[in-house]
């Protein structure tokens, strides 16, 4: 039996990043080698250990063979024969397909360390082309490299571009896919992973929504960057300045997407975005399986940044009804982040970028007051239901009135 790391923590390793987690193959060993010595299986398909102290994932050598459509599409062979080698042959790319031995010494046989210092992100072999998650990977790697300069080698990019004409991505389901966009959304660069599936045909196939936005005109007013997929991946780069969210992140990704279902005779005005935006969050949401925590906020920047934008010139009830719709009083929180999500759509234009924007304290300092108003002299006062969120909601109107009476009063 012979134990090797390998993969991830190799290549952080050798691009000086925090190596976050291990992983080890086993060449030369059965199932019943590994119950032996005490390890814990894991893997349904092909033979995965859990290691008895540190937890880490072993993983017998193996080797895999197409059989069918999809990346569940194959027969895996573990038997104590597979090489090191044959099982580094099947890895996504040649940057992921280094091993070091229990000596230190590094196994490459397929160039990564010279791949890693040119920046290049390049699939081992022709065998890449079998399985549709690795175009997810390939995209999400160069949204984590991007800031070191990595690109994807053209023969690479043209394997992704062909496996999308071929119809392989179509058999991608939707809780990868949403696991693959969720890592990504948390990378530093997420937006480079929407840029790599729409240059790879991907993103018209795996996210519509967002391909669709792409020639989509905004007025030059508003909007310098003019098209509407351009300042949707700006927005992505701005909240990912703000915040770590990626509730926040998903919610700025989406923000706009009722501007691909604007008739083109309206172009380039989009009237009533905001509506036909929030029901195709809805829909994508439901078609991709992705949880209700990150539909509720994308739902809410979709349909209310525009008042945002305007908190301004919002009278008192409706700065009220913002508040409520938000769920604001229930969960501050959640508040917040929507504020950060329409702070990236504000900044997210070409020119626009270090903008401020004092929305997002006035309407903080706005449901703080509002804030101020509780039931509870209501219920000493003798009301009881309907009439006491009736006396709240005219005394929270009275106390923003009063709000934006002061506000206005003191930047006079």
């Amino acid at each position: 039996m012979q134990i090797y790391l390998v993969g991830g923590a190799i290549r952080d390793k050798l691009l000086k990043r925090p190596v976050k987690e291990k992983d080890w193959v086993v060449v030369g060993a059965t199932p019943d080698d590994m119950l032996a010595q005490g390890y814990r299986p894991v893997g349904k398909d092909f033979p995965v250990f859990l290691h008895p102290d540190t937890n880490e994932e072993y993983a017998l050598a193996r080797t895999e063979r197409k059989t069918g459509t999809g990346y569940k599409g194959f027969t895996c062979d573990a038997s104590t024969s597979v090489t090191l080698e044959e099982d580094l042959l099947r890895r996504d790319l040649t940057i992921n397909a280094i091993a070091e031995d229990n000596q230190g010494h590094i196994i490459d046989p397929f160039k990564g360390q010279q791949d890693l210092n040119n920046k290049i992100l390049r699939h081992v072999s022709p065998a890449f082309a079998e399985d549709p998650v690795r175009v997810l990977r390939v995209a999400r790697f160069a949204a984590r490299y991007a800031y070191l300069g990595f690109r994807i080698a053209e023969q690479t990019l043209e394997l992704m571009q062909n496996m999308a004409s071929a119809g392989e991505l179509d058999y991608l389901v939707p809780e990868r896919v949403w696991q693959e966009l969720q890592k990504a959304l948390a990378e530093q660069h997420p937006d480079i992973f929407f840029e790599t599936l729409r240059a790879s045909h991907a993103l018209a196939i795996i996210i519509p929504e967002i391909d669709r936005l792409f020639g989509v005109p905004q007025t030059a007013q508003h909007h310098p960057e003019i098209d509407t997929g351009v300042h949707t991946l700006m927005v992505l780069q701005q909240a990912s300045l703000l915040s770590n969210s990626t509730s926040v992140r998903f919610a700025a990704l989406t923000h706009d997407l009722g501007k691909a279902a604007t008739p083109k005779e309206e172009w380039p005005r989009h009237i009533a975005h905001e509506e036909r935006g929030a029901v195709l969050v809805e829909q994508m949401c439901k078609r991709l399986k992705i949880p209700n925590a990150y539909k509720d906020l994308a739902v809410l920047v979709a349909r209310y940044h525009l008042q945002c934008h305007r908190a301004f010139e919002l009278r008192a009830n409706t700065l009220l009804n913002l508040f409520e719709k938000a769920g604001a009083f229930r969960n501050p929180e959640k508040f917040e982040q929507f504020l950060l999500a329409c702070e990236a759509d504000a900044r997210g234009r070409k020119g626009r970028e270090q903008n401020p924007y004092p929305q997002a304290a006035y309407l903080k300092s706005a449901l703080a007051s509002a804030m101020t108003v509780n039931a509870k002299p209501f219920i000493e006062q003798g009301l009881q239901g309907k009439a006491i969120a009736d006396a709240m909601y005219n005394t929270r109107c009275t106390t923003l009135k009063k709000f934006k009476q002061e506000y206005q009063n003191r930047h006079d």
